[in-house]
């Protein structure tokens, strides 16, 4: 079961698409197996590197893609409970201003990001199909418990991506 484009947003249609998983659980398990991996490989001198000047640093990534998790989990954990409650949306920039990244580790942020997923997939796995198809507004936009399980996917992926092609593309192996 995948969600349907009359179930999110259209500015979420990138990250969705990017989950080849066709039902939610497998696609956050998997959605998470590369990035510590991945992460192991960089010095923690690495923390703090922009691939532009205007872009982020890697530690700034990683905490956005935590963030961004525990907000979207949020909502849906509010959502599937058949709160009707609007749900705000928020600034990641101003987030990641005062987040305070300087001070953490690539170690430390690998970790938080694996137990912000464990978090997730048990929030998740407990939902029956109709907890997944509950809708709820979400950033003045309707959205539905499914939906939100592929667009916290997909985000990770799509900030994955880009740490592997625009950060690190050295540290990329091509496959055979």
């Amino acid at each position: 079961m995948r969600p349907q484009e009359n179930e999110y947003p259209a500015f979420y249609k990138a990250y969705i698409e990017q989950v080849p998983q066709t039902e939610p659980i497998p696609a956050l398990e998997k959605a998470a197996e590369e990035i510590p991996r991945f992460l192991a490989l960089l010095s923690e001198a690495k923390g703090d590197y922009r691939y532009a000047p205007d872009k982020w640093s890697v530690k700034e990534l990683l905490q956005h893609a935590i963030d961004t998790e525990r907000i979207m989990a949020y909502r849906a954990l509010t959502i599937a409970r058949g709160d009707t409650t609007p749900l705000p949306g928020f600034d990641e920039n101003s987030y990641a201003r005062i987040a305070h990244t300087q001070y953490r580790t690539i170690a430390d942020l690998r970790t938080e990001f694996q137990v912000v997923r464990k978090s997730t997939l048990c929030l998740f796995q407990n939902f029956d199909e109709s907890a997944f198809r509950r809708r709820g507004i979400a950033n003045d936009n309707p959205i539905t418990v499914l939906a939100l399980a592929y667009i916290i996917a997909g985000h990770q992926l799509h900030h994955f991506r880009i740490l592997k092609e625009r950060y690190f593309p050295e540290l990329v192996v091509a496959k055979p």
